[in-house]
C-alpha cells in the first residue's frame, strides 16, 4: 500500500514538474472555488444530513491542480457518515476530457480510514453530459462514475438530474463494501440562478440504494438498504 502511494505521489510531482517550464501560448493563471452540492437533506424519518461536495481549483489551460472534498454529517451527533478529501492534477488529453491522477484520504466518524491513488478522466460526453469516472487503487479499490445534466427551462431556471455508482471490486467489511455490491445514487435538484452561475440556490430529491453483499451488511445491521431525501441548497462557483 506504500509503495502505491509514494508512486502515487511521484506521479503528481512529475506532472506538476512538467508545468512549472515556462511555454509559449499557455493561458494566464486561473483560479476558483466550485461546490456542485451545499445542501441538507432530509428523509421520511427526519433524518438530517450536511452535505457538502467542492472543488478549490488552480491552474491554467495545460495543469490544474484540485482540492476536492465530499461529506456527508448527520447534524445530531456530527459523526461523518462519509468524508473524503482529495488532491487531484487534471490534464487536458482531448477537446473534451483531461486525464485525473491524484490521491485520496477516507476518514470517516465510525469506519476506518482509507487512502487511495486515484486514476480516472473527467469532462464532457456527448450531448454534455459532464462525466467524473475515477479508479480508487489501494488494498480496498473500488470504481466511481458520475454523471450529470443540465436542462434549461430558462437561462435561469435549471433542472440537474444526475447519477452516481459506486462499485466495490474486493470486500471491506469494516467500511461496509463488499465486492460487486455497487451503491446507486440518484438525484434531481432545480435551481434557479441569482447571480450569473455564481450562486444557485435549489430544492430537489435525492434517493440511494445499495445492492448485492453491500445491502446483505446493511440489512444485517439493521439498517435500510434505500432511502429517499428531500434537498434544500445551493450551489456556488467563484
Amino acid at each position: 500500500m506504500n509503495k502505491l502511494l509514494a508512486s502515487g505521489v511521484a506521479s503528481l510531482a512529475l506532472l506538476s514538474g512538467g508545468a512549472a517550464i515556462a511555454q509559449p501560448g499557455v493561458g494566464p493563471l486561473i483560479y476558483g472555488l466550485q461546490a456542485e452540492q451545499l445542501e441538507y437533506r432530509i428523509d421520511k424519518n427526519n433524518e438530517k444530513i450536511l452535505v457538502w461536495d467542492f472543488d478549490v481549483i488552480v491552474g491554467n489551460d495545460e495543469l490544474r491542480l484540485v482540492y476536492r472534498s465530499e461529506a456527508e454529517m448527520e447534524t445530531a451527533t456530527k459523526d461523518f457518515e462519509t468524508l473524503e478529501n482529495q488532491i487531484r492534477l487534471q490534464k487536458p488529453i482531448s477537446t473534451f476530457f483531461d486525464a485525473v491522477v491524484g490521491v485520496r484520504a477516507s476518514t470517516p466518524t465510525n469506519a476506518p480510514e482509507r487512502y487511495n491513488v486515484v486514476l480516472g478522466v473527467k469532462g464532457l460526453a456527448p450531448q454534455w453530459f459532464e462525466i467524473d469516472a475515477d479508479l480508487y487503487l489501494s488494498e480496498y479499490s473500488f470504481g466511481r462514475f458520475e454523471a450529470e445534466y443540465e436542462v434549461l427551462f430558462t437561462n435561469r431556471v435549471i433542472l440537474t438530474p444526475s447519477i452516481e455508482i459506486t462499485m466495490p471490486f474486493v470486500d471491506d467489511l469494516a467500511s461496509g463494501q463488499v465486492a460487486g455490491g455497487a451503491t446507486v445514487e440518484m438525484g434531481a435538484r432545480l435551481s434557479y440562478d441569482l447571480v450569473d452561475r455564481a450562486i444557485s440556490p435549489y430544492i430537489g430529491v435525492n434517493y440511494q440504494k445499495s445492492y448485492g453483499g453491500t445491502g446483505d451488511l446493511l440489512q444485517a445491521a439493521g439498517r435500510p438498504t434505500e432511502n429517499i431525501s428531500f434537498v434544500i441548497g445551493t450551489r456556488l462557483f467563484f
